[in-house]
């Protein structure tokens, strides 16, 4: 069982077919916790409820995420989200799913989009439990097309 942080092969496919929209007012993204029995990575091509944390304050299929919108940074394209807190929550995760919840031309889709590795497991206990994004620039944002 392994996390493995990436970009999913599925996504990269999907956005070459237009079927993203990360604009204002596009898509809705969501991110879901996993504990360290999931397995994640590059093949992952839709939302899994197998291995998603279950805790106080935390509702299965995750939150959606607020879209800080498209930006560029010399010739680098990004995308932003701003960080997602589960407050109060007692829950144990070791990494995330995003995925696009209205790709395909309608809603109730799951395709994913990234893999989030937290290295370790991270806890909170009736507490906030944040996923920090890092900085929205060339060198560092979550989402970057070079």
């Amino acid at each position: 069982m392994a996390i493995s942080q990436a970009l999913t092969t599925s996504f990269k496919s999907e956005l070459l077919a237009a079927q993203h929209d990360f604009g204002s007012g596009g898509h809705t993204f969501k991110m879901a916790l996993y504990t360290s029995s999931a397995v994640l990575n590059a093949t992952t091509t839709d939302y899994t409820a197998t291995a998603e944390v279950v805790g106080t304050a935390y509702t299965a299929g995750g939150a959606a995420l607020t879209n800080n919108g498209i930006s560029s940074s010399g010739t680098t394209a990004l995308v932003d989200w701003a960080d997602e807190t589960w407050s109060g929550s007692t829950v144990t995760a070791r990494g995330a799913l995003i995925y696009n919840t209205t790709t395909g031309g309608g809603a109730g889709t799951t395709e994913s989009v990234l893999v989030l590795d937290f290295g370790t497991d991270k806890s909170s206990s009736a507490s906030d439990f944040t996923v920090q994004f890092p900085v929205a620039d060339a060198t560092n944002a979550i989402i970057r097309i070079a």
